[in-house]
């Protein structure tokens, strides 16, 4: 299940990040083959979910943003039994652990805002059940200087995601060395 996790996010290097009903149904119309899902709630994320899969779509559900669930293992728990999502995202390294546990495909989350945040990347050590399958860095539109360097550094798979709005920022991220994108910018899905 996670190599081919992470094989379905390198397959398709463009993925649909929804934070909407409308950003959904138009990214199911769409040809990529990955969605981030960034928004519901406990009453709806299962049929979110539903219609990704419905849709022949990995589905990978931000753990963080889903209203009603808290930062416990009971929230991964609940995703991993009541929806049938491929993985989550998140920025808790023990929520990591426990989808891990659970074999769920997992993507760590880190915003670069300074210098120092992209040192502690770059230092970043996972081991054990914590280590992700894969990481998100953003912004996604970082200079590819510091994407190159994050993506020799961290020893896993890199996205770029976040304020990538065009083909232009697309393609510095991936010849960068990221394995693919993150975006709710919709004429990117359809490039």
């Amino acid at each position: 299940m996670k190599k081919e996790f992470v094989e379905a996010i390198e397959d398709s290097p463009v993925i649909a990040a929804v934070k909407n009903e409308t950003g959904l149904a138009h990214c199911l119309k769409s040809d990529v083959g990955v969605v981030f899902v960034l928004y519901g709630d406990v009453c709806s994320i299962a049929d979110i979910v539903e219609r990704i899969k419905e849709a022949g779509k990995t589905a990978v559900v931000h753990l963080d943003l889903i209203a009603g669930l808290s930062t416990k293992d009971a929230a991964t728990d609940f995703i991993r039994r009541y929806t049938r999502a491929d993985g989550i995202i998140t920025t808790k390294s023990s929520l990591i652990a426990h989808a891990n546990e659970l074999g769920l495909g997992t993507i760590c989350r880190y915003f670069i805002l300074d210098s120092m945040a992209l040192e502690t990347v770059g230092r970043i050590s996972f081991h054990g059940s914590a280590r992700p399958d894969l990481i998100e860095i953003l912004p996604g539109i970082l200079a590819p200087k510091m994407i190159r360097q994050i993506c020799d550094t961290a020893r896993l798979p890199v996205i770029c995601g976040g304020l990538i709005k065009d083909r232009e920022d697309t393609m510095n991220a991936l010849k960068s060395g990221a394995s693919a994108i993150s975006t709710t910018s919709e004429n990117v899905w359809f490039m």
